[in-house]
């Protein structure tokens, strides 16, 4: 305690004698080491789907940031935790009802965010409103020079620029290779992403990339027939593609149907999640993929992190549990560095100053512009006993 600090308890000491003392000084308790306790709750305000087509990884970011609160007493930064849950939905206005709620319910932080297009709409709202937000997923690449904005998830155009190079290797001279992907934020960043670390200017490039239509939920049997006509009919060596989800499930079925048999390239979510589940061995085995995560990546944080999360939800982690998790992690370092004095301004200066990450994914910080610089892993899909797994083959680029 300061010497006014000193003062002003034996003050109440005397007042409300030894009993009094100790239920007053009850809402903050600390140690010689600057470890805070308090009693005090903080209230976090999580936006993620929960209607629509972006649950699946709504829910994914639930359950990341609940299992770290789960292994830390439900604290972050010493003070018990109100989680606030709002629906992101799956429109840009949903979503940016949901953070406009949340913040009139006085959170002292946001976190959360699946769609990138709703993340473009809430930007000036966030910036505006000073309350920092821990985004662990949506991150365009064209969100730049913000204040109040962290991102513990990836630029949607690393996943791409992580693999090119990879690719590049193996695709020989005079082959070609075909891109497919979704006319949307995240599609446009994913091809830009892979074209430009590629080489924009190299031949084997320079077919036209195909262009689907973005669907919200499960395509119907044919969405995809006419870029899979054009895929087949330029017969080319090898493919990237940017797809998720369900998308990503009738995608592959569809491809396989046709004949597809080259090599399929592509960022990691097209196989992440439940879409191993709905597949066939003979429909995905041997998709090569870039994350920023792998769930058998062998390091102290994700076995314990793996672990429970196994045990707790019966199914294999994927990046989308981990950003969240990490979130979570950001905000106790963060909480505890802004102390006493905890405020949505003084906890988005702490923010700058919580260091290395010890992450799941691997030790991580961030960067000037407010994202991670982190490794980035090739996986192979193939059999895991009786299952398909995204299996780790090797470190590919550490990048932001």
């Amino acid at each position: 305690m300061s010497q006014m600090d000193r003062r002003q308890a034996l003050r109440v000491l005397g007042a409300l004698g030894a009993t009094g003392l100790t239920a007053a000084c009850s809402r903050w308790v600390g140690d010689d080491a600057g470890e805070p306790s308090s009693d005090e709750p903080v209230r976090i305000g999580m936006v993620a789907a929960q209607s629509g087509a972006f649950k699946p990884i709504g829910d994914e970011l639930i359950r990341g940031f609940q299992l770290y609160l789960d292994l830390n007493d439900q604290r972050l930064g010493g003070h018990p935790v109100e989680l606030v849950v709002a629906d992101e939905g799956e429109t840009p206005d949903s979503g940016k009802a949901a953070v406009e709620g949340l913040i009139k319910q006085g959170v002292v932080a946001l976190t959360g965010v699946v769609s990138s297009a709703v993340m473009s709409a809430i930007r000036d709202t966030v910036e505006q409103s000073k309350v920092p937000l821990i985004s662990s997923n949506a991150s365009p690449a064209t969100l730049q020079s913000v204040v109040y904005i962290w991102r513990t998830s990836y630029v949607n155009d690393e996943a791409g620029r992580a693999l090119a190079p990879y690719v590049a290797q193996r695709v020989p001279a005079g082959g070609r290779v075909a891109i497919v992907a979704p006319d949307y934020d995240a599609g446009f960043d994913a091809v830009q992403g892979f074209r430009q670390s590629f080489g924009e200017s190299d031949d084997r490039i320079a077919d036209p990339v195909i262009w689907t239509r973005y669907v919200k939920g499960k395509p119907g049997r044919n969405t995809y027939a006419a870029a899979i006509n054009e895929i087949m009919s330029r017969k080319p060596d090898a493919l990237y593609c940017f797809f998720s989800g369900e998308a990503a499930v009738v995608f592959l079925k569809r491809l396989h149907e046709a004949g597809f048999r080259k090599q399929i390239y592509a960022p990691g979510f097209l196989t992440e999640g439940t879409v191993l589940e709905q597949l066939k061995v003979s429909e995905a085995e041997g998709i090569l993929t870039s994350l920023n995560y792998s769930a058998d990546l062998n390091n102290a944080a994700n076995r314990r992190f793996a672990s429970a999360f196994r045990k707790a939800h019966g199914s294999t982690p994927t990046t989308y549990a981990v950003a969240s998790y990490d979130a979570a992690q950001v905000l106790d370092k963060g909480i505890r560095l802004a102390g006493r004095d905890l405020s949505p301004l003084n906890l988005n200066l702490a923010l700058g100053r919580v260091g290395q990450i010890d992450s799941p994914r691997g030790p991580w910080q961030f960067n000037q512009p407010r994202t991670p610089q982190q490794k980035w892993y090739l996986r192979r899909v193939q059999r895991d006993g009786q299952v398909l797994s995204n299996v780790l083959i090797s470190e590919l680029a550490t990048l932001g």
